[in-house]
Order: structure tokens, then sequence, then C-alpha cells
């Protein structure tokens, strides 16, 4: 299974080739894989290099949000490492 997080676009240079953040690291990825124009400021989905799709900002915030629930969930010990589900199953019932 692929999880794609969704990554902010923070550049776009004349190749087609971007800078995106992605929970605070950023990197470059392709462009060309996209069928429709892409802004600085939008949200895109990436796969090995390749910005695959746009993403509302709103579902895109929401979702970075839930990553880094988990994230801080992990860090603090209230989700083990080891469980299947990191947790989603509880979440969800909340």
């Amino acid at each position: 299974m692929c999880l794609s997080i969704p990554s902010k676009v923070l550049s776009i240079d004349e190749n087609n080739f971007a800078i995106v953040e992605t929970l605070g690291v950023k990197r470059g990825v392709s462009l060309d894989l996209i069928g429709e124009p892409v802004a600085v400021g939008e949200y895109i989905l990436i796969h090995v290099g390749f910005a695959m799709s746009k993403i509302d900002t709103e579902q895109a915030l929401a979702s970075l949000e839930l990553y880094q629930k988990i994230a801080d969930d992990m860090s603090s010990g209230q989700i083990d490492e080891s469980e299947g589900d990191l947790g989603l199953k509880a979440m969800s019932k909340a």
C-alpha cells in the first residue's frame, strides 16, 4: 500500500520542477505527470518523485493534521509503533 502525504508547492521552475514541503521536509518533484496546471501554494500528492495529482487545500490540511496527531501519539507512547493500525481504529470511533 502506498500512503501519500499532501505536499505544499513552494516554487516551480521553468522545467516544471517544483520544490515542495512535506511535514517540514523540502524536496524536489517533477510536475510532468499532472494533467492540469499547478500553482505555488497548492497541495499535491507525490509518488516516487513525481506529482500525481492535486488535492484540495481543506482536505490536505485535514490529512496533515491527522498525520501530525499520529506522529505526536507515537512520540508520546500513546501509540506503540508495533501496532498494526497505528491506533487508527480507536481514533475513528472517537
